[in-house]
């Protein structure tokens, strides 16, 4: 052993290809599913003027949270020894990434939920106006 060098175990090939595709599959879903996916429902609820609510806030704090998840699962990965133990922390990684890429769906379809039911005294006042029976 040379003087001044830490002694390291070297990583087997097996959790640094792990890890490595767990890196692209989190970057592809937040690429080619989470930010397309926002965008449309923002762009939902600007052309239907609020009527489509999008929490923007807790869809940016979730989003957040998940990165900072993600990173840490997948560095959790890269540090382990074993390929088995590292496909583990790579799976849950996806699996964060998923349920990140599912919340703003989620949360406009509630919100949407809510205000239709809202609407719906307003619309049934209006129909009563409109047909003569109110």
């Amino acid at each position: 052993m040379r003087a001044g060098r830490i002694t390291t175990a070297r990583r087997p090939r097996g959790v640094l290809v792990t890890a490595g595709i767990g890196t692209v599959l989190v970057v592809v879903i937040a690429a080619g599913l989470f930010l397309p996916l926002v965008g449309f429902l923002a762009g939902a609820t600007a052309s239907t003027v609020g009527l489509v609510p999008f929490p923007a806030a807790s869809v940016t704090l979730v989003a957040l949270a998940g990165v900072v998840v993600c990173v840490g699962l997948l560095l959790a990965a890269l540090t382990r020894r074993r390929t088995a133990t590292a496909i583990v922390w790579t799976v849950l990684a996806v699996m964060v990434a998923l349920a990140v890429t599912a919340f703003p769906l989620v949360a406009v379809v509630t919100g949407s939920a809510e205000r239709a039911s809202d609407l719906a005294p307003i619309v049934g006042d209006l129909w009563g106006r409109i047909t003569g029976q109110g």
